[in-house]
């Protein structure tokens, strides 16, 4: 076990409420997949950039922290063994402050896949980065029950979101929970119509809860209540399923029979610490 007191750099410290406060933040390195890139939230002109929480967030930091230097690797459709191959040691190089990772949710909801496996190899990509004294902010899997299509890999998130804690726990880490999250996030404005990353909204109050996490607190609460929404008939959300079937499920089906990937070729967005 890392223990917090012997760690070099930005060790956590506490307020009084016991909420973790963020020491200075020199630079910022995202990893993950298609939810750190940011899809589905495009900037404003710009569909083919995805903002994301991860950009919203640098934003908050920057706000608090002059000069922050900001680079997000992460890129769509990337398995946990690509993340820790290709991201993990360009983030040991580029020696940051703070170290936001989330991994592994394209392993979980493919038919086979391992939590415990995958558990092993998240922990060693960890270990790697807090080695550096880095500030590591891991990110449970949603509760996807209330999400549709999504109880049939609900057991194995659950596995693997336990997994994450005790790496956490282990190697003195910050949580963002967001199963816990989904007294808000099971609101379907959340999301974006493929059902499988967030809207705007969604990444935006996504972006205030990770800033509160490490201590920058923002205008806004993610916990703001939804306006009231009217119920679908069922046959709107019978066409609504065939729609996301044509759009989204049946090609993601194609590229794993082909054995590619939405992220075949395609360069991190922003691979260099960079000012905003």
């Amino acid at each position: 076990m890392i223990e917090q007191s012997s760690l070099p750099g930005n060790a956590m410290a506490e307020t009084q409420n016991g909420t973790p406060a963020a020491g200075r933040i020199g630079t910022y390195v995202a990893l993950g997949d298609s939810f750190t890139e940011g899809m589905n939230d495009p900037y404003p002109g710009r569909d083919d950039v995805y903002r994301g929480w991860a950009d919203r967030l640098a934003e908050h930091l920057a706000a608090r922290h002059s000069g922050l230097r900001y680079a997000n690797l992460a890129v769509r459709g990337k398995l946990l063994r690509q993340i820790v191959e290709d991201q993990v040691p360009k983030a040991v190089e580029l020696a940051p402050d703070l170290v936001t990772f989330c991994g592994g949710g394209n392993d979980i909801i493919r038919p086979g896949s391992d939590p415990d496996a995958l558990a092993v190899e998240f922990d060693d990509a960890v270990r790697r980065l807090r080695a550096t004294g880095a500030r590591v902010v891991l990110f449970t899997g949603f509760d996807t029950r209330n999400l549709r299509s999504g109880h049939r890999i609900r057991g194995r998130a659950a596995t693997y979101n336990m997994h994450l804690r005790a790496i956490a726990d282990r190697r003195g880490c910050d949580v963002v929970d967001l199963w816990s999250m989904m007294s808000v996030f099971k609101d379907p404005r959340a999301w974006h119509e493929d059902r499988l990353h967030l809207s705007s909204e969604g990444h935006r109050r996504l972006a205030l809860r990770v800033a509160e996490v490490v201590g920058a607190q923002a205008a806004g609460d993610w916990r703001e209540p939804w306006p009231p929404l009217e119920a679908a008939d069922w046959l709107t959300m019978r066409r609504e399923d065939v729609h996301w079937a044509r759009t989204y499920f049946l090609p993601w089906v194609g590229r794993r029979v082909r054995g590619r990937s939405s992220g075949d070729g395609r360069e991190p967005k922003r691979p260099t610490p960079l000012p905003l």
